[in-house]
């Protein structure tokens, strides 16, 4: 692995200013990655307390995502274990129900490059609708169904509804998913980071 190529990627995509127009607080790519990374974070994209810290899921998602994985902030931001790729890299503005959606030119410009550059990831965390449609294709199924069928892609890829607080309806209505799913991924994210 040539880690000076991931290094100028990244480089990269922290410059990158293709969805300028389009982002109404400007650009701010935030990304994680280096070449040692074991787990992914696919993400949708950072949301505003994000872009004004420069820092992945430095917010409430955060918080719950990493109490999902039962790891602490110092080792999320360990770029040795954690890969933290999302969609968009660039918080895309609010709409009428929240956040917008991703914008699609960071995927289609960066996003396989920079997967190419982490061949030590073990297992992706891919978080919600936008990121289960890049991994899983356009298969017409819901959050729910996805995540209902996580044991099909495991222990490569654990499909996961979002952790945003705006979730907490979906997570009262479907509490198997932390009954039932946190506790094993939890279990496994462990043991891959003690080796």
């Amino acid at each position: 692995m040539n880690t000076e190529s991931l290094n100028g990627l990244v480089t990269q995509v922290r410059g990158c200013t293709i969805c300028a127009p389009h982002l109404p607080d400007g650009v701010r790519p935030v990304l994680q990655a280096n070449s040692k990374a074991k787990i992914l974070i696919a993400g949708q994209a950072p949301g505003r307390r994000v872009h004004a810290s420069g820092i992945p899921f430095d917010d409430p998602s955060g918080d719950r995502l990493r109490d999902w994985m039962g790891v602490t902030p110092k080792q999320f931001y360990n770029s040795e274990l954690f890969a933290t790729v999302p969609m968009g890299f660039c918080y895309p503005g609010t709409g009428k129900s929240g956040d917008l959606p991703p914008r699609p030119e960071c995927a289609a410009t960066w996003r396989a490059l920079l997967l190419r550059q982490l061949p030590g990831i073990e297992t992706s965390l891919v978080i919600g609708k936008y990121a289960h449609e890049y991994h899983f294709g356009k298969n017409n199924l819901t959050v729910t169904k996805l995540v209902e069928n996580w044991q099909q892609y495991w222990p490569g890829q654990i499909p996961l509804p979002h952790p945003s607080p705006r979730n907490n309806i979906w997570l009262k209505k479907n509490p198997w998913f932390e009954a039932e799913v946190v506790p094993v991924m939890r279990a496994h994210i462990t043991s891959l980071l003690k080796t």
